[in-house]
């Protein structure tokens, strides 16, 4: 397996990824659109400089992606910048063989060489599999974001 920046080649494969991912999460938000919709700007997350969105491929074929973008902490934190990891996606039948690790700690590393040290990403509360795996690497629950519909 190789994990590497991702390209504007890998576009249909990152869209489709996506579109997974939203499929997997609407179940936990009844808020999401019921047709084909997008929460990134893949190919603008591809060329930005403060964004690293990879990819791991095992013979040519892509099984798995995530990104991290450094992003400006709130004026009232200790940190200045952290990284907000999203778009973690592993194939179904790769799932279980830590690729998903793997893609963080790449994803770390990348935030590092930047002087990042700070990690956050978003994952629903009742979400369990997704959040016993990001706890699995050192992630905990920080904030409850709240909503109410009428």
């Amino acid at each position: 397996m190789i994990i590497r920046k991702a390209t504007a080649h890998d576009m249909p494969v990152l869209l489709e990824f996506e579109q997974h991912i939203i499929d997997a999460e609407r179940p936990f938000d009844i808020t999401l659109k019921t047709e084909p919709t997008y929460y990134h700007d893949l190919q603008k997350m591809i060329t930005a400089e403060n964004t690293y969105l990879i990819v791991a491929e095992i013979n040519h074929t892509i099984i798995a992606s995530g990104y991290a973008k450094i992003v400006q902490a709130e004026h009232y934190l200790k940190h200045d910048q952290h990284a907000f990891l999203g778009m973690m996606y592993v194939a179904p039948e790769h799932r279980g063989k830590g690729i998903n690790q793997k893609i963080l700690q790449e994803l770390i590393g990348w935030s590092n060489e930047r002087n990042v040290h700070e990690f956050r990403l978003l994952v629903y509360h009742n979400n369990l599999p997704a959040l016993k795996a990001y706890e699995k690497v050192g992630f905990a629950k920080h904030v409850v974001e709240m909503r109410m519909l009428l």
